[in-house]
């Protein structure tokens, strides 16, 4: 719970009191590889934090699915937006290698906002976080090459690069995969 710990305190400083009572409403979670964290459709009950592995966000496509996202330990993994709404999921999530990590049900949230001092806070600024890196996704989309994308990800997410299926990798760019291996050809 340390690491939960320390990245909750990059967003805004916790107390004894409140942390504990936070501690009181998490649960320990794991899955194995290539097993759906969250099926489309389905109504996501938590915000997990992750410890350990990588979880992919997709949408599941006959021919070829849409990767738009993954999350990798000491950070967020879930379907946010079904998880504040508490409605239908509009992507799946699924695991690339083994994951653990805690989690909080939707109403343990909303006790920690309602009954701790740093609880909206720490809502309102984490909300903010991924509002934010949702909206450097969409802009780089419009507004760079895949190359450029490619590119950026040596620099930005290196992770991606050293953990990431090519097939999936080449979705998130939004190139199909021997697109991406002519890309990759003409930078080395």
């Amino acid at each position: 719970m340390e690491r939960l710990k320390a990245y909750l305190d990059t967003v805004s400083f916790v107390d004894e009191k409140d942390w504990e009572f936070l501690c009181s409403r998490l649960e320990p979670f794991s899955f194995d590889k290539k097993e759906i964290t969250l099926k489309m459709g389905a109504v996501e009950n938590y915000l997990n934090f992750l410890t350990s592995g990588v979880i992919r966000s997709y949408l599941p496509k006959d021919e070829n699915d849409v990767t738009f996202g993954f999350s990798f330990e000491d950070n967020l993994a879930s379907g946010y937006d079904s998880f504040i709404t508490q409605s239908p999921s509009t992507f799946q999530m699924e695991t690339l290698v083994p994951v653990m990590g805690w989690r909080i049900s939707h109403a343990g949230l909303a006790e920690v906002y309602e009954q701790t001092k740093v609880g909206c806070t720490l809502g309102r600024l984490i909300a903010e976080t991924l509002i934010v890196k949702s909206i450097k996704r969409e802009i780089s989309l419009l507004n760079t090459t895949a190359e450029e994308r490619y590119q950026s990800l040596f620099v930005e997410r290196p992770e991606l690069i050293k953990e990431i299926p090519l097939k999936y990798l080449a979705s998130y760019i939004g190139v199909t995969p021997q697109a991406l291996s002519r890309i990759r050809k003409r930078i080395s």
